[in-house]
């Protein structure tokens, strides 16, 4: 948490911020090591704070020893009981996360807080999640190998007759007996015209021979994500699916080996979608190629056509191109990707030639 904190603290030198109120839960537990569903940081560049209700002072105390742990008893008196701190510490500007503040809170903000400048900031925390120190990428490692093992044991189980909702659930009981605290996000079991939805949620219909499945799912591990997507087939895969296939695979593999330092989001996305466009299927692939993976399962850098990030050292993103063609089907692929001093290491260990369950 130190150099976590140390980090804030120079960019807040650098944009001349006396004081930050961190109220987005990832944020605040990136800076503070506080969990809890409800809490309020405050740095300054000498001191720090984690104002909490009743319900999480013991909570506070253990997760943030290094903070100042300031307890409230009501909700209307979160906001008074910052000022005080505040006026204490002789602070006359406080900047705070706009996008994690509604209207109504930034009215009362602007009342409970009468005497000093607010100022609006936007991704200042989560600009600097965007860059992994060792634990995280330790953490991430350990979400990702859950998923594999999953991912794996799954293959041994699905079977024609099986329902969408059949999978998920059993991949849910995987990943936990693995070690997860939870799926990371709501996966994506699709299969056979299904397997057209980019988003399609688990269903009840059943597994049929001739299916195309798309499996997107992740493992929620000590706070850190996973995510990853693997299309399978059902029986033997027809001329057009094993062509889709085929082209989704080469244009995640260019994707991957265009990672570097200093490489833009759009680059890196162009590498995948230039194959796809080039072999007639640009039409077919409407979303993003990738995002960042940490404390939630979509931040930053993003890798898509209007992407304004530049790749670092660190940074852990997905790679996800995909092809999906009404009435016919989708075939998706997906890993975890770290950047690295030098380009790339894949952290998804799953094969990602074309399975075939007959």
């Amino acid at each position: 948490m130190e150099k976590r904190l140390k980090k804030l603290r120079n960019q807040m030198n650098k944009d001349g911020i006396e004081a930050i109120l961190i109220t987005r839960p990832p944020n605040r537990r990136y800076i503070s090591g506080f969990t809890g569903s409800a809490g309020t940081v405050l740095v300054t560049q000498t001191e720090m704070f984690l104002f909490v209700d009743t319900r999480y002072t013991v909570q506070a105390k253990s997760q943030a020893p290094n903070f100042k742990t300031i307890e409230y008893k009501r909700h209307p008196d979160r906001i008074p009981t910052i000022a005080k701190e505040c006026n204490h510490l002789g602070v006359t500007e406080v900047a705070f996360e706009a996008e994690a503040v509604s209207f109504a809170e930034y009215q009362a903000l602007q009342k409970g807080l009468a005497g000093l400048q607010l100022k609006p900031v936007n991704q200042y925390v989560d600009k600097l999640r965007m860059i992994k120190d060792e634990s995280e990428i330790a953490t991430i490692r350990q979400a990702v190998a859950i998923v594999d093992r999953a991912f794996a044991q799954i293959l041994k189980e699905i079977k024609p007759g099986m329902t969408e909702v059949q999978v998920a659930t059993r991949l849910e009981f995987l990943m936990r007996e693995y070690g997860a605290t939870s799926s990371s996000f709501d996966m994506i079991i699709a299969s056979g015209k299904r397997s057209a939805l980019p988003h399609g949620v688990a269903s009840d219909k059943v597994i049929e021979k001739g299916d195309l499945i798309t499996l997107d799912f992740g493992a929620l591990y000590q706070g850190y994500i996973s995510d990853m997507t693997r299309t399978i087939m059902i029986g033997k895969p027809s001329e057009k699916q094993k062509q889709i296939y085929d082209i989704v695979l080469e244009a995640e593999m260019r994707g991957i080996q265009s990672i570097r330092p200093g490489i833009s989001g759009v680059e890196v996305d162009a590498a995948s979608r230039d194959y796809i466009t080039a072999c007639g299927y640009g039409n077919y692939f409407g979303h993003g190629l990738g995002h960042g993976i940490g404390l939630e399962v979509h931040e930053g850098p993003t890798l898509s056509t209007q992407s304004e990030d530049v790749l670092a050292p660190g940074m852990v993103v997905t790679v996800e191109p995909g092809i999906y063609i009404p009435e016919l089907g989708g075939v998706r692929i997906e890993d975890d990707v770290l950047v690295t001093e030098s380009g790339y290491e894949v952290l998804t260990q799953s094969k990602k030639e074309l399975i075939i369950i007959d």
